[in-house]
């Protein structure tokens, strides 16, 4: 199994776990495989793999029995670098990861909803996958009053994680809206729908720890691999 991303290879582990637990897929009260087995059939080190489960247990998610093996415990708000992350495979769950194919600082367009302060935002576009499977197209602006320049490298596989370590800007909530969109004109050929193909589409407004609108972004999702999840508490 290859996972790319900035994040540490532990952590990455660790968060596509939770998201197959909030999937579903592993059930509360389950014992996972034993350690070698599941490092093997990871592809990682079993060192590598028991980081991820301390991870796990740490946020209360796991429970570690000597001499027993790894139970799952499903946490009701798991403690995830990708818990507004709503996409899913169709089976479930599924590591986000994100090629950026472009960067820039330019006015804001005019059919956005309003949000921030400044006349300008960045504009962040990427190709977002799950599992390694290309899952839709987004595009990201942030408020241009955040930060004067972004460029691709300084981007981390989750945009959130990035606002909170460099920018000191927390997303504290955010609204979907979700229909039916064309691809863009802008999508590369490697999305499986040609630009203008109808696919759903969600528009988010993103609100900062201030109450104030600090993103919207865009989001063209294939429906043949992937589906909107939402899960009430």
């Amino acid at each position: 199994m290859a996972l790319r991303g900035s994040l540490p290879l532990y952590l990455q582990i660790s968060e596509m776990l939770i998201r197959d637990i909030a999937a579903g897929r592993l059930i509360d009260g389950e014992r996972l495989p034993p350690e070698r087995e599941m490092a093997a059939r990871l592809g990682i080190a079993v060192g590598t793999l028991r980081q991820a489960l301390k991870d796990l247990a740490e946020k209360g998610m796991l429970e570690r029995r000597q001499g027993s093996g790894n139970y799952v415990r499903a946490a009701s708000d798991p403690k995830s670098v990708y818990a507004m992350f709503r996409l899913e495979l169709v089976e479930g769950g599924g590591l986000p990861t994100a090629d950026v194919l472009s960067v820039e600082r330019c006015p804001k367009d005019a059919d956005l909803p309003a949000f921030g302060t400044s006349a300008e935002g960045h504009r962040i576009r990427r190709l977002r996958y799950l599992s390694g499977q290309l899952a839709a197209v987004e595009e990201i602006w942030l408020d241009g009053g955040y930060i004067d320049a972004i460029g691709p490298d300084d981007l981390m596989e989750s945009l959130y994680l990035f606002y909170r370590t460099r920018l000191n800007l927390r997303i504290v909530r955010a609204e979907d809206s979700i229909g039916q969109g064309r691809v863009p004109e802008w999508s590369p050929a490697a999305f499986p729908h040609a630009p203008g193909t109808p696919v759903p589409f969600i528009t988010r407004i993103s609100w900062a720890q201030d109450d104030r609108r600090a993103e919207v972004s865009r989001t063209w999702f294939d429906p043949e691999r992937v589906r909107y999840v939402a899960r009430l508490k």
